[in-house]
C-alpha cells in the first residue's frame, strides 16, 4: 500500500492507494487562505498540519488495514509558499503564498543584487516565487526575518511534522529562486541575494529518493505496522506530472484549473526567461520540466459564473455543442495578474468589443477562447524555448467541458488525450512518489500515462480562424497596458 498527500491551497487530500494502482479510498480537509491587504494571499502553517491529521485519521477509521499496510508515503503541495520558523522549529508569521503579488518591487531588488539569477534559477524574478518574499519580510518585519533559521515550503512543514527533519525535493526547490537548477542544488549566490546561507535552507533529496521515515509515534496513531519510508515528492505539477505520466521528455499535460498550465517534460535544463517561461526540475532524477502558467483560468469562467448568478456548467451548456466561429467579443483572463508571458503583476482582466447585442453567450464563449489564446501564449514561448508539444493530456475541473477542450484543441491546433475516469493529480503522483522511494522501481517505468478514454481533436474549420483571432487578440495586452 502507498499513501499520497497533497497539501493544496484549498484542501489537504490523502489518497490510498493498492500495489496495482488502484484508488481504495481517499479523504480531505478544507483550508481557508487570509487575505489581509489587497493582493496578500496568507495561509496558517499548522492548518496543514491539523489537515493532514485530520484525512489521515479519517483513512483509518474508514481503511485501517490497508493503512497499516503502507510502505512509503509522498507528498505533494502548492509551491513558493514562504514558511518562516524560529529556532523552536514554529512558524513565525502566516505562510506567504504563490498568488501574493506584495513582493514585485522586491523581486527587481534580487535581480540587481544577483545579476546571474536568470542563468543560475532559469527563471524571472515574480512576486510569486518564494525568495523574493523574504526579502519583502526583511524590508517590512526586520525583527521577524531576523529570527528566521528555517525557511521551508507548505509540503515541507508537513513533512518536518511527519519525519522530524528539515528536507525538501529539487521540483519545489527549483520554485523558491534559491536552486541552481542545472546543477540541482542550493545556489550560495542566490541565497546571499536576500540575507540568508545554505544554514536556512533544508537539505535536498530527489523526489523519488527516501527522505526519511514516518516518526514512531504517528506509526502507532495511525495503527501502522512499520513506520513507512516518506519519499521526497514533489510541487503539485510536477507531482501532478507524475501521476499523469509526463515524465518522459517530450511528454506534455494542459491544465485547466483555478490556475492554468501547460507543463513538458525535458532531458535537459531548458529555460526562457524572455517569454517568462518557469524551467524547472522535475520530481524524478536527471529529468527537468518547463511550464507556462497563467493564474486565472477556470477562475475566470468562475469569476464570471459568481458575476451573472448562473453555475458555470449551465452557462457552457447554453452554447451548444460546437461553436461556429470566433466571439466576437475579446477577453484576458489577467484577473490576478499574468506570469507566462508577461510577468505583470499588475495586469487585469479585459472584455473588448461588448455591442448591445451581446449577451451571456457571448461572454461565456470569449471566457473560454480568452484562457484558450493564454495557453497558446505559453505554447508560443515553449517553442522560443526549443521545445516542442506534439499533444497533450487535459486535466483540471475544465477539461470536463467537450466544448471547452474542442476551442482549446482548435486553438492550439493539438490534439488533446482525455483519460479514463480517475484521479490522477498531485495525491496520485506523490503516492506513486512514495511507492519509488519504498521499491527503488525505475520512474518511467512506472510513471506511465493512464489508458486514453478519447481524442480531442482540432476542428479543421476553426483552426485557421482561431490563428487570426489569437494574432488579434495579442495586440490587446500591449495596448490596455499602455493606458492603464
Amino acid at each position: 500500500m502507498y499513501l499520497g498527500i497533497d497539501v493544496g491551497t484549498s484542501s489537504v487530500k490523502a489518497v490510498l492507494v493498492d500495489a496495482r494502482e488502484h484508488i481504495l479510498a481517499s479523504a480531505s480537509a478544507a483550508l481557508d487562505v487570509d487575505r489581509p491587504h489587497p493582493g496578500w494571499s496568507e495561509q496558517d502553517p499548522d492548518a496543514w498540519i491539523r489537515g493532514c491529521e485530520q484525512v489521515l485519521d479519517t483513512l483509518a477509521a474508514s481503511h485501517r488495514e490497508a493503512l497499516a499496510a503502507v510502505e512509503g508515503i509522498g507528498l505533494s503541495g502548492h509551491m513558493h509558499g514562504a514558511t518562516l520558523l524560529g529556532a523552536d522549529d514554529r512558524p513565525l508569521r502566516p505562510a506567504i503564498l504563490w498568488n501574493d503579488g506584495r513582493s514585485e518591487a522586491e523581486c527587481h531588488e534580487l535581480e540587481t543584487r544577483c545579476p546571474r539569477s536568470r542563468e543560475l534559477s532559469g527563471n524571472l524574478a515574480m512576486p510569486g516565487f518564494t525568495a523574493p518574499k523574504l526579502l519583502w519580510v526583511a524590508r517590512h518585519e526586520p525583527e521577524r526575518f531576523a529570527q528566521t533559521r528555517k525557511v521551508l515550503l507548505p509540503k515541507d512543514y508537513v513533512r518536518l511534522f511527519l519525519v522530524g527533519d528539515h528536507v525538501s525535493e529539487m521540483s519545489d526547490a527549483a520554485g523558491t529562486l534559491w536552486l541552481d537548477v542545472a546543477k540541482r542544488d542550493w545556489s550560495d549566490a542566490l541565497l546571499e541575494a536576500t540575507g540568508l546561507t545554505r544554514a536556512h535552507m533544508p537539505r535536498l533529496v530527489e523526489g523519488s529518493e527516501a527522505s526519511g521515515r514516518l516518526r514512531p509515534e504517528l506509526a502507532r496513531r495511525w495503527g501502522m505496522t512499520r513506520a513507512p519510508v516518506v519519499a521526497g515528492g514533489g510541487g503539485d505539477n510536477a507531482a501532478s506530472a507524475v501521476g499523469i505520466g509526463a515524465v518522459k521528455p517530450g511528454s506534455a499535460f494542459v491544465s485547466l484549473g483555478t490556475s492554468g498550465v501547460l507543463f513538458v517534460s525535458n532531458a535537459r535544463f531548458s529555460p526562457n526567461t524572455a517569454g517568462a517561461v518557469h524551467a524547472f526540475c522535475h520530481a524524478v532524477p536527471g529529468t527537468w520540466h518547463q511550464m507556462g502558467v497563467i493564474l486565472s483560468a477556470a477562475a475566470s469562467l468562475e469569476w464570471l459564473s459568481a458575476l451573472l448568478g448562473e453555475p458555470a456548467p449551465a452557462l457552457i451548456a447554453a452554447l451548444g455543442e460546437r461553436v461556429e466561429a470566433p466571439s466576437a467579443v475579446k477577453f484576458l483572463p489577467y484577473l490576478s495578474g499574468e506570469r507566462t508571458p508577461h510577468n505583470d503583476a499588475s495586469a487585469r482582466g479585459a472584455f473588448v468589443g461588448l455591442a448591445h447585442g451581446h449577451g451571456r453567450a457571448a461572454l461565456t464563449q470569449a471566457v473560454l477562447e480568452g484562457v484558450a489564446f493564454a495557453v497558446a501564449d505559453c505554447l508560443r514561448v515553449l517553442a522560443d524555448a526549443g521545445t516542442e508539444v506534439a499533444r497533450a493530456s487535459a486535466v483540471g475541473g475544465g477539461s470536463r467541458s467537450p466544448l471547452w477542450l474542442k476551442i482549446l484543441a482548435s486553438v492550439l491546433d493539438r490534439p488533446l488525450d482525455v483519460h479514463a475516469e480517475g484521479d490522477f493529480g498531485g495525491a496520485f503522483g506523490a503516492a506513486r512518489l512514495g511507492r519509488l522511494a519504498a521499491t527503488g522501481e525505475d520512474p518511467f517505468a512506472l510513471a506511465v500515462p493512464p489508458p486514453v478514454a478519447r481524442v480531442v481533436e482540432p476542428e479543421p474549420a476553426l483552426v485557421a480562424r482561431y490563428a487570426e483571432a489569437y494574432g488579434r487578440w495579442r495586440q490587446l495586452y500591449p495596448a490596455l497596458r499602455a493606458v492603464r
